[in-house]
């Protein structure tokens, strides 16, 4: 169970603070080719959207290892679901259903990070 918490959280982690770091620190011309969303909700909410992704990522792999909090790692994962399920709600209602594959994936991945770390922590 270690192994498995460990090896999700840490896809989990680098690919939040990757799209989290990019939403936080590109402009929004940058952003569009990936994210065609972005001119549809203020960039305010992109940003924040970043933070809480590069956040969630720190809270997946820090507090359980330094063995404070570690119950934030829950939180952490919880966290990650509500983000894809927003997401793939803003690409359904932008009839961008071929576009969720990736949200589905994080989605089960977030969902089985917090069965692991229930077990685990």
């Amino acid at each position: 169970m270690t192994v498995a918490y460990w090896v999700v959280a840490a896809l989990l982690a680098l690919l939040y603070l990757f799209s989290g770091g990019i939403k936080v620190l590109r402009s929004p011309d940058q952003l569009r080719p990936m994210m065609g969303w972005v001119d549809t909700v203020p960039l305010g909410l992109v940003r924040a959207i970043g933070v809480l992704e590069v956040l969630g990522a720190l809270g997946l792999v820090l507090p359980p290892l330094t063995g404070i909090a570690p119950g934030l790692a829950l939180g952490a994962a919880i966290g990650f679901v509500l983000v894809q399920v927003g997401a793939i709600s803003l690409h359904l209602r932008r009839g961008e259903a071929k576009l969720i594959g990736l949200n589905i994936v994080l989605l089960v991945l977030a969902g089985v990070e917090i069965w692991l770390a229930t077990v685990w922590l």
